[in-house]
């Protein structure tokens, strides 16, 4: 498995890039609160009506540059890899969506363990209030040298991306689809053939079902090979 492939671990595709789905000559998604659905009962299973469970939801942590290059963080969980070297993501009103319209240009890292305090905290503090946070939380800067945004040094794991798609959805919430031009890491995260680890990483998943963090790191298979056992199986 190459360096990027390892990247499909962390994160599921939330958001469809471009996902407008035609029905009689009418977008389906035009105005979705007017449609109200009858939910019956699962027989066996307790309904949760329309709360949602996607996992995993990768906490991705934003970072850019505003106008003063004054550099802000904020975690995200609906978005994900929508492509081999494409990220996608949607946001609501923040300082990091401004920013993302003045510099078409973010980084992405990934919230882990041992930084889980402080990447909370870039998801519950806006930049409008606190243009410090980063300082705040003891997190320093590296610009990148490949867009125009920040790296937090902290983060051990950065995609850096340049935006390609900023659109306005029907759902009040903008979608960002993001090239990636360049993905680094620190060494301590790297096994011995020189690969990401996430073991060594400890990304977390955010679940929404109790507003939790969850550690993702355990190999449980192997991609393109584990299920071949019913493959071989088949063949006898």
């Amino acid at each position: 498995m190459t360096k990027f492939s390892a990247l499909v671990l962390t994160g599921i595709l939330l958001t469809a890039c471009g996902n407008k789905e035609q029905k009689t000559g009418t977008n389906v998604n035009e105005n979705p609160a007017k449609e109200k659905v009858e939910v019956k009962a699962v027989e066996g299973r307790k309904n949760f009506s329309d709360k949602a469970v996607i996992t995993p939801l990768p906490a991705i942590m934003i970072a850019t540059w505003d106008e003063n290059k004054n550099p802000d963080v904020m975690m995200a969980a609906w978005g994900g890899q929508c492509g081999p070297k494409h990220i996608c993501f949607n946001l609501s009103p923040h300082k990091t969506t401004e920013n993302l319209k003045l510099k078409k240009a973010f980084t992405i890292s990934f919230a882990t363990k041992d930084d889980i305090v402080q990447s909370d905290y870039f998801g519950i503090v806006s930049g409008n209030d606190v243009p410090d946070k980063v300082s705040k939380a003891g997190f320093t800067i590296t610009p990148s040298p490949n867009v125009d945004a920040p790296i937090i040094n902290e983060y051990k794991l950065t995609l850096e991306c340049r935006a390609i798609e900023i659109e306005e959805t029907s759902l009040n919430e903008t979608r960002v689809v993001g090239e990636i031009v360049n993905m680094s890491a620190d060494e301590s995260i790297l096994d011995e053939e020189g690969n990401i680890d996430l073991s060594k990483l400890q990304p977390v998943i955010f679940d929404s079902g109790k507003n939790e963090y969850r550690v993702v790191g355990e190999k449980v298979g192997t991609a393109w090979g584990s299920g071949k056992a019913i493959q071989e199986r088949e063949v006898k």
